[in-house]
């Protein structure tokens, strides 16, 4: 019994739009034989999984840094809740959820610790800039099992490279900037309605916001609990995407500029509010000091902080990933070690 083959054949049975693993299982960079049990989407979904850039992610800030409570979000909760409404997605339009599973699992890796505060500040003090999405493709590629990456198929590369969605509109979005297969356009959405509501959720469990401060459009055509907005959104998704007529995911315009009234809200009154902001003006300094200590003695920092760094770039490129790969508590225990006096006994 061939597990693999009778999975592929199962594929065949997904809608002509979907992506077929046995269509893009010669696409990995470095050739390799198929595994007898796992299709090629399955065998990238496991190893992003087994990663250790995946691990780390529980330890990465979503929104509210190092927040007392235990059910705030981290990058880890945000990347299974994004997987599991595309995941909810693929099964209703018949697309591959095998293939959303990696994207969304994946799309994430590169984020830096303290979230987009970490970002800012990188983008700001390398040479090229930084883009998490980026530096995500750069993990799967280059940075995970030692530098060797982790060979994962091109739909899934691609579909985390393109999983952002900027500040542009959410939809006319130029085909160019999406995602080359459907399912990977569904991880692009799914991120954002992920994010808008576990953010918000998130914002009212800290006492940040005030549910009845909310756009008074969004209650009356999302729904005011967050199962309910989830399951709004996913139907809307559904019913307005018509893939043999136009191929491509969509929204009604309806529910995207709701999504869009609510994103406008939580960066005015939940990702710059004072109170979370103040975190995050220290957490820039932070990964500021931090770069300008690696840089400043780079023989020092490849052979105490990082003797295994890929050295394939200029070295502010070693600096950066290994700064990307940090999480929260390693970034403020490092700088502890290097800026912090240490106490001093005489026996």
């Amino acid at each position: 019994m061939h597990l693999r083959k009778q999975a592929e054949a199962r594929e065949n049975q997904l809608s002509p739009h979907a992506a077929k693993a046995a269509d893009y299982a010669d696409t990995r960079a470095v050739a390799e034989p198929p595994c007898e049990v796992r299709t090629a989407f399955q065998r990238d979904c496991h190893r992003i999984v087994h990663s250790k850039s995946f691990r780390r992610l529980r330890g990465k800030t979503q929104v509210f840094l190092w927040p007392e409570g235990d059910h705030y979000r981290t990058r880890l909760t945000h990347c299974m809740e994004v997987g599991q409404i595309a995941r909810t997605l693929a099964r209703a339009m018949n697309l591959n959820e095998d293939l959303t599973e990696a994207i969304a699992l994946g799309h994430d890796l590169g984020h830096t610790a303290f979230g987009h505060a970490g970002e800012g500040i990188l983008q700001k003090l390398h040479p090229q800039g930084f883009r998490h999405e980026q530096q995500s493709l750069r993990v799967v590629e280059h940075l995970e099992r030692d530098g060797r990456g982790l060979n994962l198929t091109e739909p899934v590369r691609d579909g985390i490279l393109n999983h952002s969605k900027g500040a542009g509109p959410l939809l006319n979005v130029p085909a160019e900037r999406l995602p080359k297969t459907l399912e990977g356009q569904l991880v692009r959405l799914s991120d954002l309605i992920a994010y808008i509501n576990h953010d918000l959720d998130d914002a009212v469990r800290a006492r940040v916001i005030d549910p009845r401060e909310l756009p008074a459009s969004f209650d009356a055509i999302l729904g005011d609990t967050h199962s309910g907005r989830l399951t709004f959104l996913i139907k809307d998704v559904v019913e307005n995407t018509h893939l043999d007529a136009f191929p491509r995911i969509a929204m009604s315009a309806t529910a995207a500029e709701a999504l869009e009234d609510v994103r406008r809200f939580l960066y005015e009154r939940v990702y710059y509010n004072d109170t979370v902001h103040c975190e995050f003006k220290k957490a820039t300094k932070l990964v500021e000091r931090l770069w300008e200590f690696f840089m400043s003695d780079l023989t020092r920092f490849y052979k105490d902080y990082w003797p295994s760094a890929l050295r394939d770039g200029i070295p502010e490129d070693d600096v950066r990933d290994f700064i990307a790969g940090m999480t929260d508590a390693y970034a403020a225990t490092t700088f502890q070690k290097i800026y912090t006096p240490r106490r001093w006994y005489i026996y």
